[in-house]
């Protein structure tokens, strides 16, 4: 197995055999997606985080070993058991935590994480205007951190004005996509935390595309090559991937 080619813009996820990668993902490049995220957040050895929407547990395999994290895998799609066994596989048992949880009810202590991290799944339920405060928020410290990583836009379209090249692909689930500005006033609007970044990540409709396409090649994600030949035609004028971290403000209350 061959790794990853190097990318000075992400060395940690350059490190990462490609076949391992690609086998255990279930979108585009889930570490190099992890890795943009860390680099905006203030993780330190020994924080309790919880992977919210992690999958096959692999961004938590990542943060764990890269930064001595302590991280909760927390998924509804796939089995607790199945992700325990890949991160046994890992070496990553006595800091990998897999956890069943629907992210409207999430079987946690108010203010128990220092941090937050959601990699390519927020957008399926948090463009909800209830999301944050009723069921996110209380679950990171005050001034501890949330992170997310999602398919955005470049900018907002006004509702139903769908760009010509890409109403051929555009099913209703893809009005969950936003630019940074619309996910910065989303949660801002909230009062409940402050946002420290929101951008998108240089290139990032490449390396979506890129990596979607290895995914097609082995068969294992269904729709690859739709969503592959969408952003060629796109061409990274509309399509990309958003960046948000915010701070849980000091004052919130205790929801």
């Amino acid at each position: 197995m061959e790794s990853t080619p190097a990318n000075s813009d992400f060395p940690l996820s350059a490190k990462y055999d490609t076949d391992w990668t690609l086998e255990h993902s279930m979108g585009p490049n889930v570490l190099l997606l992890t890795e943009f995220l860390a680099q905006a957040m203030d993780l330190r050895s020994g924080m309790r985080i919880l992977d919210l929407g992690c999958g096959r547990a692999i961004s938590s395999i990542f943060l764990a070993r890269e930064f001595d994290l302590q991280v909760w895998a927390a998924d509804l799609w796939v089995p607790p058991a199945e992700n325990w066994e890949r991160i046994r596989q890992a070496d990553a048992a006595g800091s990998v935590f897999p956890i069943y949880a629907e992210s409207h009810a999430l079987p946690f202590a108010h203010d128990f994480f220092d941090a937050i991290v959601s990699i390519d799944s927020y957008h399926y339920f948090g463009t909800d205007d209830m999301y944050l405060g009723n069921h996110c928020v209380q679950f990171v410290r005050p001034g501890g951190q949330i992170g997310i990583v999602v398919p955005g836009l470049v900018e907002e379209w006004p509702p139903g004005d769908v760009p010509a090249h890409l109403r051929p692909y555009w099913g209703f689930e893809l009005n969950s996509l936003h630019s940074p500005d619309w996910w910065r006033r989303h949660w801002e609007k909230s009062g409940l935390v402050s946002v420290e970044r929101a951008d998108l990540m240089p290139s990032g409709w490449k390396h979506w595309m890129d990596s979607v396409a290895l995914l097609a090649q082995i068969g294992n994600v269904p729709g690859c090559e739709e969503e592959v030949e969408m952003l060629r035609v796109d061409d990274g004028r509309n399509l990309g991937f958003a960046r948000v971290v915010a701070r849980r403000n000091p004052a919130s209350p205790d929801l």
